[in-house]
């Protein structure tokens, strides 16, 4: 098992950069989750480990090993798909097994190598099925474990839940999380899936059209975010973002109807701000400045779409027995200590 480091990082298709000098360094043992909205590259740096998309500039190593040049199955790796690309034709052992037979492992060997990956997976009595008497969960686990009997230093994952239904995808996320924990092998795994990123990585590092905007601990990014598009896409519901500008060496932030003095370096009279506040840190109170939209009732939780006297929308967090009604006049109730100020022009957090 082995760490992954890629410096400076390049992926061209003709004229055209796709990843942009990408410098990262993964620990060995750690769970990496490269994560961003569609199009941003993280499949694109996913396969250039991987072996299967030429690396145009920079180094990749594993475990030390320079690996930019090397063929695919001589890096050390193994993956998993979005796709689960079962034999139809062969059992679940079968299908483990495959890849070793074609390599010409010793029959025992093989048995024993699929039997381990089998207990971990908890595969025991689907062995002599088929893929098609498995569930999707239950053939995402065979093309796992088909990854596992290889011996990989680093394990790489391509959305492999993006298939599943929600239900499924949260029970997969816990057998990842467990796998991770049992056999402590360095894996990356690529998703759009913030939640899955909080709740799966050691480590995470958000792309956007190529490019690291930070990389850090789920904790850590959730509540440090070096820019407004981080702020943004950590977190669920994602980050309010409102208008705001500094005025008297303060801060006046229309939308909450208030100005504030906050502990950052304070940029020059007149320059417009953006303020952030999480939903689960604003919640409705008595008054009349706002209105309520639409109220998401969750169950345990409810989500108020709020309409600020500036025509923006705050969404508020609810954890009351009685919530807010559609159309009804609240006020807001949030802690200034918990306002996040980016600049306007830059998006860069203000400190």
């Amino acid at each position: 098992m082995s760490g992954v480091t890629l410096d400076q990082a390049v992926k061209r298709y003709g004229a055209t950069q796709v990843i942009h000098n990408v410098d990262l360094n993964i620990d060995d043992g750690e769970f990496c989750v490269f994560v961003g909205p569609s199009g941003c590259g993280k499949s694109t740096l996913l396969r250039m480990i991987a072996g299967l998309e030429e690396t145009s500039d920079g180094t990749i190593r594993i475990g030390g090993r320079d690996v930019t040049q090397a063929d695919p199955a001589d890096r050390g790796v193994a993956m998993v798909f979005q796709t689960y690309a079962l034999y139809p034709h062969m059992t679940v052992e079968e299908n483990m097994g495959f890849g070793l037979k074609m390599n010409g492992q010793p029959r025992d060997q093989i048995k024993s190598k699929v039997a381990e990956a089998s207990r971990i997976l908890k595969l025991d009595e689907y062995l002599n099925r088929k893929p098609k008497a498995l569930s999707g969960g239950q053939r995402q686990r065979v093309a796992i474990g088909r990854a596992i009997v290889r011996g990989p230093e680093v394990f790489l994952f391509d959305e492999p839940l993006s298939n599943l239904d929600a239900e499924l995808r949260v029970d997969m996320r816990v057998e990842i999380a467990r796998l991770h924990k049992e056999i402590g092998a360095t894996m990356i795994y690529v998703t759009h899936d913030q939640v899955e990123a909080m709740t799966l990585a050691d480590k995470i590092v958000v792309l956007r059209a190529g490019y690291i905007e930070q990389v850090g601990a789920p904790l850590d990014l959730y509540r440090n975010p070096d820019n407004k598009f981080v702020a943004g896409f950590i977190g669920s519901p994602g980050m309010n973002f409102v208008g705001a500008e500094v005025k008297d060496g303060a801060v006046a932030i229309p939308a909450l109807g208030t100005s504030v003095t906050p502990d950052i370096q304070m940029p020059a009279e007149r320059t417009k701000l953006i303020v952030g506040l999480r939903p689960e840190h604003v919640s409705v109170g008595p008054g009349d400045t706002c209105t309520v939209d639409l109220t998401e009732a969750l169950g345990g939780v409810s989500f108020d779409y709020v309409m600020a006297p500036s025509g923006e929308r705050i969404i508020a967090e609810e954890k009351r027995d009685i919530r807010a009604k559609d159309g009804e006049k609240v006020g807001l109730e949030y802690d200034p200590a918990n306002l996040y100020f980016f600049d306007a022009a830059t998006e860069k957090r203000l400190r």
